[in-house]
């Protein structure tokens, strides 16, 4: 929880990950992909306050007790949602599974949520085991990468009729959040395979499923915020939007964030830290400071009120992921009646 000025926010960073990019997990000939991956993002790390910066090797893999001073002690979150991210293609172990990520569960309780993944070109053996590991873990959402590579494929669309296949079957065993990799492209995967188009398709479809677009379909945010505003379950992740732009890029980051505001609105954005690309501290505690440029040029973009920021901090995604809310965190709308996340 963060408190400031007599405001308490509840925090869910809903999009972190405990990864190994350790030289031992990395595919023997396959080195340069697996070396070139956490590289990219050692540079998205670079755009952050220079004091939160770490050298190479730690930022490889942190250890358990890394994460909870940087996320739960120091870094004001209440919940952490892992979102997994396999690259079996260059890692042995996979660079974030599923497995690796709960293994915290037993530290962490409940205030950690382990989200699962599939690849629809998996085929019968992928539905499988989405079955065995939902039966394992109860997930209330997935990841999906659509530019993952797998053998001779570089990617794959949510149009797909596989994924369509996928798609079903996760729905009907109530997995409701599907959290999709849609923004900057980290080398050597292909751009193109990470474009928002697909979503729109296959959010009219699912309708009883919550899209929720990471790093906000960047750099097409036209495309995504056009796409969202028709679609009522489609959700922006803020992850990279925040963490990447928010110091280094401060004008378009209050471009990228007009304009969410306008088209996709308040109710429909949701944090994430990006951990351990970026640590949460400075970005939530910037989010709760920051404010619409007084500027000509952001005068038609709408302003962020405290209630608001605690909407999009943590309240949205307690929403989607039926977090209890602490009484003092939850919104007054009116003197005697709250609104109550989930509600």
């Amino acid at each position: 929880m963060y408190e400031k000025d007599g405001e308490k926010y509840f925090i869910v960073d809903s999009h972190s990950h405990f990864w190994d990019a350790s030289r031992e997990n990395w595919v023997e000939g396959r080195e340069q992909y697996a070396k070139g991956w956490i590289d990219c993002f050692y540079g998205y790390h670079q755009l952050g306050p220079p004091e939160t910066h770490w050298d190479w090797e730690k930022y490889l893999k942190v250890s358990v007790d890394d994460f909870e001073r940087d996320m739960f002690v120091e870094g004001h979150v209440d919940y952490a949602i892992f979102q997994s991210t396999y690259l079996k293609e260059w890692y042995k172990n996979g660079f974030n599974t599923t497995e690796q990520n709960a293994e915290l569960i037993q530290r962490f309780g409940d205030r950690i949520i382990v989200n699962g993944r599939f690849d629809p070109r998996e085929g019968d053996a992928g539905i499988k085991q989405l079955e065995a590991d939902h039966a394992k873990f109860g997930f209330k959402g997935v990841k999906l990468y659509t530019a993952e590579w797998n053998g001779d494929s570089r990617g794959y669309k949510l149009t797909d009729p596989e994924a369509y296949r996928f798609l079903q079957a996760a729905q009907d065993m109530g997995i409701k959040n599907v959290h999709i990799h849609k923004g900057p492209t980290i080398w050597p995967l292909d751009k193109d395979a990470f474009d928002v188009a697909d979503v729109d398709h296959a959010a009219t479809d699912f309708q009883g499923m919550n899209f929720i677009v990471e790093h906000v379909g960047l750099p097409r945010i036209e495309d995504f915020c056009f796409m969202a505003v028709q679609e009522p379950n489609v959700y922006a992740g803020l992850s990279v939007a925040v963490g990447g732009l928010m110091h280094a890029r401060p004008k378009f980051f209050a471009k990228v964030m007009g304009e969410l505001l306008f088209w996709v609105g308040e109710d429909k954005m949701t944090f994430g830290s990006d951990y351990n690309i970026w640590t949460p501290k400075w970005q939530v505690e910037g989010l709760v400071d920051w404010q619409m440029p007084d500027d000509d040029q952001f005068a038609d973009y709408p302003r962020l009120t405290t209630a608001s920021k605690k909407k999009i901090l943590g309240l949205n995604a307690a929403k989607l992921y039926d977090i209890p809310v602490p009484d003092e965190c939850k919104l007054q709308d009116a003197p005697g009646e709250q609104l109550v996340a989930g509600q």
